[in-house]
């Protein structure tokens, strides 16, 4: 009777782990992360400070919740393999109070390498070891990079007389390791494969228990790379939904090296795509621009419309690109976009996103009710611009 009711226990603690791990993302994941920034010099004291910052600007409440510690936080293992925080951070569990203290979540990273991106230690051998800590540490969410494991893919691939055919199932198997350990936890922590859209992820991602996965290599803040990624995604639309999502990488809005029309480029084409929306500026320093850009509300819904649908293209011409992403209510967001270096006319036809009659037309960037509209919709757009519409019945 007695083994009865602890197998009974068992069980039921299984199902409420698994639970927890499907309800997370319901919607595409929100928050800030420290990489495109801070890089290989974060500290406890600057993740402390974007967890203020969240909360003091309004982020948090716009629904920027999630605080995610990239590479370099490690030190190294003892006998017991258990794994330490370097100097720069002291107590990761501390820290991880201070981020629930502010109504935030914890995130975390790791590689399924030896070693992380940075060279420093991995999960690789302790991914159960490591879950487990992260759940006592109270962690929420797990990055979880491809980095040196890459190197153990092209070495099998060598001992198998080049066989290329070995490599994807070897990566599958290690991401799922880990995904595994994290749901035998029995703690809820999002999942998000970083390895860069090798061999599909979008296919087998939520085969190995994540939550969302890069579709693409790294951003960095230059226009050029910017919509190299965002414009990649088409074609992808019905991999993406809730508890599911496709990553196009972090937001680089704030940090400086594209113009105002170009973060808006940015933030319209994540958010069109129902990605992730992961800012990586220093918060402590954002202008009133940026600050309009991120914590758009009407931007912010269109990526978490609860109709869970990612938008795709709809056509292109040129260096002139029209995206649709359909909403809840029977609404339809559009994204205009001028990629050429000058000033152009772009046009769409309403009948061809559903609203054969017309419909009401609200321009999220400018704020603005434009009325109702009919047939061809034609907008003026700067060099490198976007435009961001709602059009509803």
């Amino acid at each position: 009777m007695r083994l009865a009711i602890i197998l009974s226990s068992v069980l039921v603690l299984a199902a409420s782990a698994a639970v927890g791990q499907d309800k997370l993302a319901a919607k595409p994941p929100m928050g800030w992360n420290s990489w495109n920034h801070f890089a290989n010099h974060v500290t406890d004291a600057d993740v402390r400070s974007a967890a203020d910052m969240l909360v003091s600007t309004g982020m948090r409440d716009a629904g920027y919740v999630y605080v995610n510690v990239d590479d370099t936080w490690q030190g190294k293992r003892d006998a017991q393999g258990v794994l330490h925080t370097n100097e720069r951070f002291p107590n990761m569990k501390a820290l991880g109070d201070y981020i629930h203290s502010k109504g935030l979540k914890f995130g975390i990273y790791s590689s399924p390498g030896a070693k992380t991106c940075g060279g420093y230690e991995g999960s690789l051998g302790h991914e159960a070891q490591d879950a487990k800590m992260y759940a006592e540490w109270g962690v929420d969410f797990l990055k979880y990079d491809l980095c040196s494991f890459n190197d153990n893919l092209l070495k099998a691939q060598a001992e198998h007389g080049g066989d290329v055919s070995i490599k994807k199932p070897m990566m599958i198997a290690a991401y799922k390791k880990m995904g595994d350990a994290l749901k035998a936890t029995g703690r809820p922590i999002l999942y998000s494969l970083c390895q860069y859209g090798v061999d599909q992820p979008w296919k087998w991602g939520p085969e190995v228990g994540a939550q969302m996965w890069r579709t693409t290599d790294d951003i960095d803040d230059s226009y050029g790379r910017m919509i190299a990624i965002g414009f990649s995604h088409a074609g992808l639309s019905k991999y993406g939904g809730p508890g599911h999502w496709n990553d196009p990488d972090m937001l680089e809005v704030g940090n400086g090296k594209m113009t105002a029309d170009e973060y808006r480029t940015h933030m319209s084409l994540w958010v069109l795509l129902a990605a992730p929306l992961l800012a990586g500026n220093d918060l402590s320093k954002m202008t009133d621009k940026d600050k309009s850009i991120l914590m758009n509300k009407e931007a912010i819904a269109i990526d978490q419309d609860p109709l869970g649908k990612q938008g795709d293209r709809l056509y292109e011409s040129g260096d002139l690109d029209v995206w649709t992403k359909p909403l809840s209510g029977g609404r339809v967001a559009v994204g205009l976009f001028n990629r050429s270096w000058s000033v152009r006319d772009i046009s769409v036809d309403l009948a061809e996103i559903g609203f054969k009659t017309g419909g009401s037309v609200r321009d999220v960037w400018k704020q603005k009710d434009l009325g109702h509209r009919s047939g061809i919709l034609t907008n003026t757009l700067p060099k490198h611009g976007a435009a961001l519409l709602i059009v509803s019945k």
